[in-house]
């Protein structure tokens, strides 16, 4: 592995490169082709997600070069004055390219006098000017500008997405990663492609083979094991209150993230049920999950103490947890809910 970090080595150099972002890259490549190139477009979206590899290569595509190409930190550069030097450095000719491009990022940090300022340049630019306008925030990007603008929305990515890129990435480096590992990669990630390979690039450093597991993944992230959401499953299996608010406790003490802790506990007991009662999942479940996870859950399908009814108090935990004063507290009122007496 390079000391290069594995999302700039494995950024898109082309459209066909990008994932699952076809509704901007498929008319952003036919403008290329029929050379109607726009003077603003607005691309919005989380962390994470290729906002700005995408501008890049548009402006590439368009025959811009580095010389005419400025990326501004809008979050760093946004007063009225960084604008106005902005405005009289467009009106200068390209170097060597029919365009120059300029790149915003995180343009919604703009003060309310740089937008007036920046509006005064959207309205009237130079033939030769494009501007790209990224933001995470598109509520605070002002309307005035939205509609100076082609705006496209870039879409958090599936898990399943995020694990196929993760798995493909790992095996060019000489890694074979468990569906397992790449299942808990993607859910650490919370929908950045960007995010996804700095997990995987530190179960790499700490992997002693090139067989990365997911109690890799578990020692690299800090997150929550296995057996402690494999404690409370079992509990609840057995309808057994103290043992089920032990395994909270136990979890919570030993420092795991309660949040995601909360999420890997709904993903096993929505597999359980899934292996219970819909036989034709259960091929796609044990491919995501790996054979020693599929055993453990299918043993908890065999009993009868996991219910939709239990699945249904851990959801309205999750629902709880963001505003609560100790995010325990969801989890054990879902396990007194079902076992109140």
């Amino acid at each position: 592995m390079s000391n290069q970090s594995l999302y700039r080595a494995y950024r898109p150099q082309t459209f066909a490169e990008v994932m699952g972002q076809e509704q901007v890259t498929a008319p952003l490549a036919e403008s290329v082709k029929t050379g109607k190139i726009g003077h603003a477009y607005l691309f919005a979206g989380s962390r994470g997600l290729g906002k700005t590899t995408v501008a890049r290569i548009f402006a590439r595509e368009i025959g811009c070069t580095d010389q005419d190409l400025y990326e501004i930190d809008a979050a760093s550069q946004n007063s009225v004055e960084n604008i106005r030097e902005l405005a009289e450095n467009i009106y200068t000719l390209p170097f060597h390219s029919p365009y120059k491009v300029y790149i915003l990022d995180e343009v919604h940090m703009l003060s309310k006098s740089a937008w007036n300022a920046f509006l005064k340049t959207l309205e009237e630019p130079p033939a030769y000017a494009v501007f790209i306008l990224a933001t995470t925030e598109l509520e605070r990007v002002p309307e005035t500008v939205q509609s100076r603008c082609q705006v496209f929305e870039f879409k958090k990515p599936t898990r399943k997405g995020i694990a196929a890129l993760v798995s493909k990435v790992a095996e060019k480096e000489g890694y074979a990663l468990l569906p397992d590992a790449a299942e808990l990669i993607a859910m650490l990630s919370e929908g950045s492609y960007r995010d996804s390979l700095s997990v995987l690039q530190k179960v790499l450093g700490i992997s002693k083979d090139k067989k990365l597991t997911r109690e890799e993944v578990e020692a690299a992230t800090g997150a929550p094991k296995r057996e402690q959401v494999h404690a409370l499953i079992t509990a609840l299996s057995a309808g057994e209150r103290g043992a089920a608010l032990s395994a909270v406790e136990k979890a919570s003490a030993s420092g795991a993230d309660m949040k995601l802790f909360l999420e890997l506990v709904i993903e096993a007991l929505r597999a359980t049920l899934l292996i219970r009662y819909a036989e034709e999942f259960r091929e796609k479940l044990k491919a995501e999950h790996g054979e020693d996870e599929y055993a453990a859950l299918l043993a908890f399908a065999k009993g009868e103490g996991v219910t939709p009814k239990t699945l249904l108090a851990f959801l309205n935990a999750s629902e709880r947890i963001r505003y609560a004063p100790m995010p325990e507290i969801p989890l054990e009122l879902a396990v007194l809910e079902l076992f109140p007496g």
